[in-house]
């Protein structure tokens, strides 16, 4: 066969032959493990914010929550949940333009290796801790004061420390802490060394009451969760965010039913309302709101559905 007839036969016989053959195989590749660091940026008017993961934690809602123990099971397998629950821990970092703003600050160390990214998130997300101005408390139990402190210094150097007095007088008072029951006093421990190197600093600068701390962020009592829980309310150009604390803790459950109260409140009594009145103002409003133990990051809209609410996630946004 003359050589120009050979090398086109040759060559497809190599192709079928090739096809023939069983795929090469690639190494297994290992699980990561491990998500993206956790922040989130949106603006609110001219007022950039970032939402801030401390982690999360599993909690066994159905133990802490009060309300019917068979409908609270059936919301939660609704929503595609055990009865216990992988909760978010958020902080929210408020840009005004002027003033650098740090509302609550995680657990830190207070409660084990599942929480405790908030500093790292925030240094991923292009700031250092130094920066922070001022810090605002929603309220002082563990996971929202833990990150104030590492290695008995103060994380946030150069920040004032505020919160209302109520929360101040109440945990940081030893009277009360040995008032408490043994189940109670950890609480008090823990704010007590995280608040207690800002306030021998001169750093801790209590408020009282519905006040605008800085220009665009103001605190608005809310009082039940413990004496001086307090949400911040950010704006700019006639758009608000309502930050809530924990107003709420288990979304599947006291979104659909408000009443529902949890174990963790100092006073469910007044709890419940301050969540009934921030739930309906939100779905009256169509402002945006945040909250601590939302699933992260934790933003969006509340829409009125029957007697409860509908949860609507902040669409997600590129910011370009």
């Amino acid at each position: 066969m003359p050589m120009r007839r050979l090398l086109p036969a040759l060559v497809l016989a190599c192709l079928a032959g090739t096809a023939a053959l069983p795929p090469a195989a690639h190494a297994e590749a290992p699980l990561a493990k491990t998500q993206a660091p956790g922040w989130y940026r949106t603006l609110v008017g001219d007022v950039e914010v970032t939402a801030l993961s401390d982690g999360t934690l599993a909690l066994p809602v159905t133990k802490l929550l009060k309300g019917d123990p068979k409908k609270m099971v059936a919301a939660l397998r609704r929503n595609h949940l055990g009865e216990q629950v992988e909760t978010s821990v958020n902080g929210y970092l408020v840009n005004t333009g002027s003033k650098l703003v740090l509302i609550d600050t995680g657990a830190g160390s207070l409660f084990g290796p599942t929480l405790g990214g908030l500093v790292a998130n925030l240094k991923a997300a292009g700031y250092q801790p130094e920066q922070v101005d001022e810090i605002y408390i929603t309220h002082m139990h563990g996971d929202h004061v833990g990150g104030l402190v590492a290695n008995n210094q103060r994380v946030f150097a150069n920040a004032v420390l505020r919160i209302d007095k109520r929360d101040v007088d109440y945990w940081l008072s030893e009277a009360n802490m040995n008032a408490a029951p043994d189940s109670a006093k950890d609480f008090f421990k823990g704010a007590m060394l995280m608040a207690g190197p800002y306030q021998q600093a001169g750093k801790l600068k209590p408020f009282e009451g519905a006040t605008e701390l800085v220009p665009g962020v103001r605190a608005q009592p809310a009082y039940g969760h413990t004496p001086g829980h307090t949400i911040y309310t950010v704006e700019s150009k006639g758009r608000k965010l309502v930050l809530w604390g924990d107003l709420m803790h288990v979304a599947a459950v006291q979104f659909e039913d408000p009443t529902v109260t949890i174990a963790f409140d100092s006073d469910a009594r007044k709890a419940m309302p301050a969540r009934q009145k921030a739930y309906a103002e939100a779905a009256k409003t169509g402002d945006l709101v945040g909250a601590s133990h939302l699933s992260f990051p934790g933003l969006g809209y509340l829409r009125a559905a029957g007697k409860g609410y509908t949860f609507l996630p902040l669409n997600y946004s590129t910011l370009k």
